[in-house]
């Protein structure tokens, strides 16, 4: 009699086993669901990286070209280093030196713009002397994406003798003394941009 109660007692029965199913279901839903929501925060903040990670090399680049634009002193066509430069509100060309990656640059007809929701940079080398030849079909660089607005200012004397302010629009050999760039991103967008704003060389 003893022996058959101890037997029953070793065990364990089937209430028991429910209610340990039961907690053991609750804690794989639990860790389920923690596992989840982590995958998804995890996911969000890699995307959040990877567009600042995007907002910072366009800002790099951007920086580098426009601080690096050189004019002529004196703004005179065919005088040593000058050349031409033509801003609009949502486009400016210049004659720049490009970064080649390896430490060195070339010098380029460079355009920045916005094209298709992108900022875009397009480059040809720029040649030196006239040439009858064909003109070279431009290599295009995305700088940024899921753009919606890119504004150009440029502070400087319109005319000698005026006082300086920003422009809309600047074409000339002289430089301006800072070109600002300012960028739209679509609503809803958490994208920010502060305003960039680089003195080229003079």
């Amino acid at each position: 009699m003893n022996r058959r109660l101890r037997a029953r007692q070793s065990g364990f029965t089937l209430l028991e086993m429910l209610v340990a199913l039961g907690v053991l279901g609750f804690l794989v839903v639990g860790l389920t669901q923690g596992v989840r929501a982590g995958l998804t925060m995890w996911g969000a903040q890699t995307r959040r990286v990877g567009e600042t990670a995007e907002l910072d090399a366009g800002a790099r680049v951007l920086r580098t070209l426009l601080s690096g634009i050189p004019a002529s002193p004196s703004g005179v066509p065919g005088a040593p280093g000058a050349t031409k430069i033509e801003g609009r509100q949502d486009s400016l060309a210049f004659v720049g030196d490009l970064p080649t990656g390896l430490g060195t640059t070339r010098r380029a007809d460079i355009t920045l713009e916005l094209a298709q929701g992108r900022l875009v940079l397009r480059w040809t080398p720029h040649r030196h002397e006239l040439s009858t030849g064909p003109a070279p079909e431009p290599i295009e660089t995305e700088l940024i994406r899921g753009v919606e607005r890119l504004d150009f200012a440029y502070w400087g004397s319109p005319a000698p003798g005026q006082p300086a302010g920003w422009q809309e629009q600047w074409d000339g050999f002289n430089s301006p003394d800072l070109i600002r760039v300012r960028l739209g991103f679509a609503k809803g967008d958490r994208r920010r941009w502060p305003d960039l704003i680089a003195g080229p060389q003079g």
